[in-house]
């Protein structure tokens, strides 16, 4: 089933009480994240794949965010994603392990690529399925007297390291000033 990020993660009773039914009523066992661009220009909306059978209730459920493969930007109509696209789907799929993110930094939160999480889990979570999401930019505003700061320290850095460079360059070549 192909579903928007909108109707998956809403958390109104009426969503709640819809994803409730699909992972009692059905084994909902893997959900895979597409980017954004997947269904462009029709729509910009980040949209998921769910992957469920009739064989009992759902005891945990595999995530796997598909990123963009090397060198494509985005998909749209002229441009659409090809099977070829989803080999790494196709390879995760085969040997399920979790994938972690690289952090940014120390203070950035955890993300997984992959990720398996229980009904129980999911449960005490709300049936907020919005896990194994993109990474989003943080953007950091700082102050004009904090952004006057940091452009002198990287200046004086900046210049030092210049300096050291050609002072290198007119050793080699034995300028003299």
């Amino acid at each position: 089933m192909v579903l928007p990020d909108g109707l998956l993660f809403n958390s109104d009773n009426s969503k709640v009480a819809l994803k409730k039914k699909l992972m009692t009523e059905c084994n909902l066992h893997t959900i895979i994240r597409l980017p954004s661009s997947v269904f462009a220009p029709y729509t910009s909306i980040t949209t998921n794949l769910l992957f469920f059978d009739k064989t009992g209730s759902t005891k945990e459920i595999w995530y796997y965010r598909f990123d963009m493969p090397e060198g494509v930007k985005h998909f749209n109509k002229t441009k659409p994603i090809k099977r070829d696209d989803l080999k790494c789907v196709d390879e995760w799929w085969s040997n399920r392990i979790e994938i972690i993110d690289e952090k940014e930094n120390e203070d950035s939160p955890q993300t997984y690529k992959a990720k398996k999480y229980t009904y129980k889990e999911i449960e005490e979570n709300g049936f907020d399925l919005d896990l194994c999401g993109y990474p989003e930019e943080e953007i950091i505003v700082l102050s004009p007297e904090e952004t006057i700061k940091n452009y002198k320290e990287h200046r004086v850095s900046l210049e030092a390291k210049l300096d050291e460079k050609l002072t290198l360059i007119m050793n080699l070549l034995e300028v003299k000033e």
